[in-house]
């Protein structure tokens, strides 16, 4: 996996999440869900879902999460996209990302996609604007749950062209 070397960044790495992490993972969830910035998940949830997950960490402490849900054959989802306060604007969300679309391309996945309320940043990884409505509904079975659903105020992005790049 990625190791950082950023003057502002301590030297961490990124690393797939353990049952340890859980915890950690959900602190940093809890913490932007509720700012309004995203949406919770449950720690019943983050253990169903821990394979998903990658963390970046310094010195044994998770200070950024990300995860890369597959949603079949051609198509996963990267979710739950959080950098502490501290670790922000150092590059850490950037290879978060990277992470999951170089997992993605290892997986031969070629489409991957985002519901977020950051589309901006998922732009600069080449993610492009989609309306909701043109994504499968199969990726809706975990809206369902939301308390959002139907009225969903995240932007959609995808990117697409992944498996043919190698």
């Amino acid at each position: 996996m990625a190791t950082v070397h950023k003057n502002d960044v301590k030297t961490g790495r990124i690393r797939p999440a353990r049952m340890g992490d859980v915890r950690a993972i959900h602190a940093l969830l809890t913490t932007f869900a509720n700012k309004g910035l995203m949406l919770p998940r449950s720690i019943s949830s983050l253990y169903d879902h821990l394979r998903d997950f990658i963390v970046y960490e310094e010195d044994g402490v998770v200070y950024g999460i990300c995860a890369l849900h597959i949603c079949w054959d051609d198509l996963a989802e990267i979710r739950s996209l959080a950098v502490s306060e501290e670790r922000q604007k150092s590059g850490v969300g950037a290879l978060l990302v990277e992470s999951c679309l170089d997992e993605a391309r290892s997986l031969e996945i070629d489409q991957v996609f985002v519901l977020t309320y950051q589309a901006a940043f998922f732009r600069k990884f080449g993610f492009v604007d989609r309306d909701k409505q043109e994504l499968p509904h199969k990726i809706w079975s975990d809206c369902i749950h939301c308390a959002k659903f139907p009225d969903c105020d995240e932007d959609a992005l995808i990117r697409i062209g992944l498996a043919a790049r190698g």
